[in-house]
């Protein structure tokens, strides 16, 4: 209940700010999440991580630049699936790519989708419509005067 819950990562990469691969050192304790040190500067974390349900965030305890690319496959354009936290800057490359950022801040939240979870939403919004319409058109037909 609202504490820090660690995730398991793999390839764990340190460059450095010239653009080098930087050396880190890696703790792994038993029944604890591992950690991994290395000298104070400016460097950048690259990882891969498990992602659930579309739904990417983080918290930290000082601000950070953030970014995150998002493959051809997903989006954040249709705002009744996709969702940020306040301050991304989205940037759409011609590949279908997505590129999302975060300048300065603790914590990030980003909700995507495919293109299987947008068709199933104008699926469900058809439905919906043609569903009015059949329950509209006899009220309708019933208002209109009748000539005689």
């Amino acid at each position: 209940m609202g504490e820090n819950v660690p995730i398991t990562v793999t390839n764990v990469t340190l460059v450095d700010e010239n653009g080098t691969q930087a050396e880190y050192n890696r703790t792994d304790r038993w029944s604890a999440p591992t950690q991994i040190t290395f000298p104070k500067g400016n460097y950048t974390i690259s990882y891969i991580a498990p992602l659930h349900d579309n739904h990417l965030q983080g918290e930290f305890l000082a601000p950070y630049n953030i970014t995150v690319i998002l493959p051809e496959n997903y989006s954040v354009q249709n705002p009744l699936l996709a969702g940020m936290s306040f301050g991304s800057n989205v940037t759409r490359f011609p590949d279908n790519t997505t590129l999302i950022t975060w300048n300065k801040t603790a914590s990030f939240d980003l909700r995507f989708y495919d293109k299987g979870r947008e068709d199933l939403l104008y699926m469900f919004g058809n439905f919906w419509i043609l569903f009015a319409l059949i329950l509209l058109i006899p009220f309708l037909l019933m208002r209109s005067p009748r000539q005689e």
